[in-house]
């Protein structure tokens, strides 16, 4: 099985973090590669960004098929572009929040989003009323450290504890789903610090789970419906 996965991100840091990353996360006989945009923006935080995010998201979705890949993960947690993508291959395409939401949506009753910044959170609470999870989806809080500034892993797991500590105390969560791809290697610390504080809360990673979604995806030999993913109409477009 050959995967491909997007980086939405201009800059090579993150990309390089990513293929560190996403080697975990391979089963056997899978073979991941790790590509990035060269248009876009350096993160993704607002709608601006994930509309100029677009199309070299789906440049390198387009790409990826034509060269034999089973599947794609733009890896972002506001799944840009991704329907966009289902449209144009004929292979499985996941971002980050599908994957995690559905996942955690079977470890409890209600789902506690911890994600960056206060710009994401409309992002987010757009994306639970297109999944039809807001009954579910009580809580997206933040820990208001930006994409490119998550590297200092202490920090950002003292915030995440913080928050979602809150979440749960509050009756918001019964699962928490860390809201940005760029939140690497931290989800099992925080599930054990939550755990050590009282009651176990499973904590869902969004590369983790869209991975092995996309595997189950390709093993089981489905892929998105070309009942909802109508091929776009031919016609003359300026790109």
């Amino acid at each position: 099985m050959k995967l491909t996965v997007v980086s939405p991100l201009i800059g090579e840091d993150f990309a390089e973090n990513v293929r560190k990353e996403v080697a975990a996360w391979a089963g056997p006989g899978v073979e991941i590669d790790v590509v990035r945009i060269t248009r876009g923006t350096a993160s993704i935080e607002s709608e601006y960004d994930e509309a100029l995010a677009g199309p070299g998201i789906l440049e390198q979705v387009k790409l990826a098929a034509e060269n034999g890949a089973d599947g794609v993960f733009i890896t972002c947690f506001g799944d840009p572009a991704v329907h966009a993508a289902r449209e144009i291959v004929d292979i499985p395409v996941v971002g980050g929040f599908e994957p995690a939401m559905l996942t955690a949506l079977s470890l409890g009753e209600h789902v506690g989003i911890v994600t960056v910044l206060q710009n994401v959170v409309p992002m987010i609470r757009s994306l639970t009323r297109r999944y039809g999870l807001t009954d579910r989806c009580r809580s997206v809080r933040v820990v208001d450290i930006p994409v490119l500034s998550l590297e200092e892993p202490d920090e950002l797991l003292t915030r995440l504890h913080r928050e979602a500590r809150a979440a749960v105390d509050a009756g918001e969560a019964d699962v928490i789903v860390l809201g940005c791809t760029g939140m690497i290697g931290v989800a099992a610390e925080l599930q054990r610090r939550l755990e050590a504080d009282d009651v176990y809360v499973p904590v869902v990673d969004p590369t983790g789970a869209a991975l092995l979604w996309l595997q189950s995806q390709v093993r089981l030999g489905v892929r998105p419906s070309r009942a909802t993913y109508m091929p776009p109409p031919a016609k003359e477009r300026n790109i």
